[in-house]
């Protein structure tokens, strides 16, 4: 064997065990002979550090879990609000007498707050049913100042 040979040998045998040495893992061997029999009995063992190491990193795994679904939900929730906003809207447009563009609809968790003038009471009260029959509103809080 050449020098080189035997010092990349050498090394590679340092960076395995030193490998090894790092997973804290120990293996406990019991070698007893009966006879012709030779009997290995192997305990590996794991160091509780290691343990709660994992169980950690299980842990926060589920946390980000956790809070990546709750952003969806609340991303899910803003994007369904501004939809419900945007057919209010679009509802109101198409009545001759309610105009959006007089009326500001505000959207949080599915309730409707409707802000602005309405040409009289009737108005005022079809832009309440207007927007109660979009889809996923779940209440109207009719603002709206008669006149204007």
């Amino acid at each position: 064997m050449t020098k080189q040979t035997m010092t990349f040998s050498a090394v590679s045998v340092l960076l395995a065990s030193l490998a090894l040495a790092g997973c804290d893992r120990r293996d406990e061997t019991t070698v007893a002979r009966d006879g012709d029999t030779t009997v290995v009995q192997r305990e590996s063992t794991t160091s509780p550090d290691a343990t709660r190491a994992g169980e950690a990193t299980r842990e926060a795994g589920a946390a980000v879990a956790d809070a990546t679904r709750s952003a969806a939900d609340q991303a899910s929730d803003k994007v369904s609000d501004a939809v419900i906003t945007t057919s209010v809207n679009a509802e109101l447009a198409k009545d001759p007498t309610l105009s959006s563009l007089r009326i500001d609809v505000d959207t949080d968790a599915g309730r409707v707050a409707l802000k602005g003038t309405a040409p009289d009471p009737q108005a005022k009260e079809r832009a309440t049913q207007i927007a109660s029959g979009v889809k996923g509103v779940v209440s109207v809080d009719n603002q709206l100042t008669v006149g204007g």
